[in-house]
């Protein structure tokens, strides 16, 4: 129990903060009643972020003076507009995803305003995927953590000029990381208005993988951060205590009490939960991605229903999901009527 506790706590929490600097100089200065999906798309990836840096087996001990690793991790995510992951950023880049600043974001919107904020991350690299259609696409993943490879013709893509490498073979040889640090988040919808129960299986054994970062999800408008379960119930971080703003000491030192949760984590019926969801994996190399892919495909021959597919290739059918992203994000089961709009009216839903 007690190395259990000490897990729990060494994850960085974050909650509502308030009496941060105006978000785009004018905005709020609170996210009290609509960040809690921010904060946990915050705290799935600063997850990530800790097992990239300190390793899974990183502890954080309370009134010790902390690895500069894990303060920049935090730094990362400080309430300040030029933080890499603060509540600024995240809410301004929703911007670009049709939410505007104060709105209650959904899974899949964290998802994909993450993926954009990691590009500016040069020290991590983080190589960050959302897999739409409820659809991981092994060559996706594969180019997008080893952009320098071809696989049209299965070689380094390069070319001579004037006796030097240019392209992707070049930043091999300038960079000896071969693949780059997957996070893969899978926004996924497990039912209609409530969890279908046929998927509890499979759920419980995403957060058996090893390379499991957890789930967002929660209630309807009520976001939580679901790192495990316990029988039938899920164990979570609530974001849902507003906290002041902490601002860095002169020396970079952080007082960081407040970004770790001292008491026992929240407890959830796992059929409460809201069936918009996004489950988070993160792979550090290749072979933790391939060792993933294992375990997934072992997911078919257990008791219920798969909750996405995985596939070599993209599949003809689907559309290029980086141009195109027809998948809706919802919150509640009320914003299932915009997914069925006026232009289906010659098709009927059924019900089963």
């Amino acid at each position: 129990k007690e190395d259990i506790l000490s897990d729990i706590t060494s994850r960085l929490w974050f909650t509502y903060r308030k009496n941060f600097q105006p978000i785009g100089g004018t905005g709020p200065t609170s996210d009290n009643g609509w960040g809690c999906m921010l904060r946990c798309g915050q705290m799935i990836l600063a997850e990530a972020l800790i097992r990239r840096h300190l390793t899974r087996d990183w502890r954080w001990l309370r009134g010790e003076r902390q690895k500069e690793g894990y303060i920049s991790i935090l730094h990362a995510f400080i309430d300040k507009k030029d933080s890499y992951y603060s509540i600024h950023q995240i809410a301004q880049m929703g911007v670009g995803e049709g939410k505007s600043i104060g709105q209650w974001y959904g899974p899949n919107t964290v998802a994909q305003v993450l993926k954009k904020l990691a590009v500016f991350d040069t020290w991590s690299r983080l190589a960050v995927h959302v897999a739409m259609d409820n659809t991981v696409v092994i060559e996706e993943i594969k180019r997008l953590c080893m952009p320098w490879l071809d696989f049209e013709r299965g070689a380094c893509a390069s070319q001579e000029v004037n006796g030097c490498l240019e392209g992707a073979c070049a930043l091999v040889e300038e960079d000896p990381v071969l693949w780059k640090p997957l996070v893969l988040l899978i926004p996924l919808r497990l039912g209609l208005s409530d969890i279908n129960e046929a998927y509890i299986e499979t759920l419980k054994q995403c957060f058996m993988m090893p390379q499991s970062l957890g789930v967002i999800g929660g209630k309807p408008n009520s976001a939580h951060y679901f790192i495990g379960f316990v029988g039938q119930e899920l164990i979570y971080l609530d974001p849902h205590t507003t906290q002041s703003a902490v601002e860095p000491c002169e020396n970079g030192q952080v007082q960081d009490d407040s970004y770790h949760c001292q008491h026992p984590p929240c407890r959830m019926h796992i059929c409460e939960l809201d069936p918009s969801i996004a489950a988070g994996f993160f792979c550090l190399t290749e072979d933790d991605f391939d060792d993933w892919c294992v375990h997934v495909r072992k997911l078919s021959s257990c008791r219920g229903l798969p909750m996405f597919e995985l596939v070599d290739s993209q599949p003809s059918h689907l559309i290029n999901t980086e141009v195109l992203n027809l998948t809706p994000d919802f919150s509640d089961s009320d914003r299932l009527e915009r997914f069925f709009d006026s232009e289906d009216e010659e098709f009927e839903i059924l019900s089963l």
